[in-house]
């Protein structure tokens, strides 16, 4: 017992856990989504005069922002369908979202680097 909590108390009051744990991975993601775009177009602005490559700049902050916030999705999909005793088509359809946000993200990460991730010692060419 935890707390003086019961077993029974403990297992029914869990799924309500892992919902609002899931929402607030899903809060998370779309904050850092939005406030990365806010703050990244902010510095990009602020370092304009003189800069070289300020659309370069601004979609690396961009991307590295929809990249974290993508990535705290992913893991609210996954409580979410974990929480219950998941349907195959559960588990299918989080498997799908989950396939895409990885492709998206890896499309980002080398759209970002300029190069594949196995490529370690390779840089964007400038």
């Amino acid at each position: 017992m935890w707390g003086g909590l019961g077993s029974t108390q403990f297992r029914a009051m869990l799924p309500q856990f892992v919902q609002l744990a899931a929402s607030g991975f899903e809060a998370a993601g779309t904050l850092v989504m939005a406030l990365g775009a806010v703050v990244a177009l902010i510095q990009v602005i602020a370092r304009a005069r003189g800069a070289q490559n300020v659309v370069l700049e601004f979609r690396q902050r961009l991307g590295r922002a929809i990249i974290l916030g993508l990535e705290l999705l992913v893991a609210a999909d996954i409580l979410r369908t974990v929480s219950v005793a998941p349907t195959l088509r559960q588990v299918v359809v989080l498997g799908m979202i989950v396939a895409i946000r990885t492709f998206l993200s890896f499309s980002l990460e080398v759209e970002l680097k300029g190069r594949w991730p196995w490529q370690e010692g390779r840089r964007r060419p400038e």
